[in-house]
């Protein structure tokens, strides 16, 4: 029997933090140095799956890719970090704000060089969607992020129905 979100008790995006660090190799670069957009994306991917799964204690698959603003290069030496965080949530899926950053290995300067917003769906053993716990927003930030994702779903979901 599937469980329903109201019996699941709400987590703090914090729960969720997923941070992945990988340096920056020639073979993940384009001919000017600057790393291919797609390796950003796939990284993007699995840190936002890994805090979906935290905060949903299940499986998920990826729904949809709704933003992926690259700011700036990240280059060959660096180090990239992908913070990932869930910052909303429906019945069944997550909605997971991810930064992406450039840090120099030396000063251990970073910048932020990329933002997304991705969707995922939790799923269960026979794949089929699943309730997930709602998210409790405790900073400032956190509430803003909160409520621009939550018009962002409520906007699909009647662009959906149109």
């Amino acid at each position: 029997m599937p469980r329903k979100q109201a019996s699941l008790p709400a987590k703090a995006p914090r729960e969720s933090l997923a941070e992945i660090v990988q340096q920056v190799f020639p073979e993940d670069a384009n001919h000017v140095g600057n790393v291919l957009g797609g390796r950003v994306a796939h990284l993007v991917d699995i840190a936002g799956g890994l805090a979906a799964m935290r905060h949903a204690g299940r499986v998920v698959v990826t729904a949809r890719i709704g933003e992926l603003d690259f700011r700036e290069p990240i280059h060959i030496g660096e180090f990239v970090l992908a913070r990932a965080r869930v910052v909303f949530a429906g019945r069944t899926s997550v909605e997971v704000h991810v930064e992406v950053f450039a840090e120099n290995p030396l000063s251990r300067e970073r910048r932020l060089t990329t933002r997304a917003e991705v969707t995922y769906v939790a799923i269960d053993d026979a794949r089929k969607p699943v309730a997930v716990p709602a998210v409790r927003p405790e900073s400032v930030e956190e509430k803003r992020l909160f409520e621009e994702a939550k018009a962002a779903y409520d906007s699909r979901k009647r662009n959906a129905r149109a």
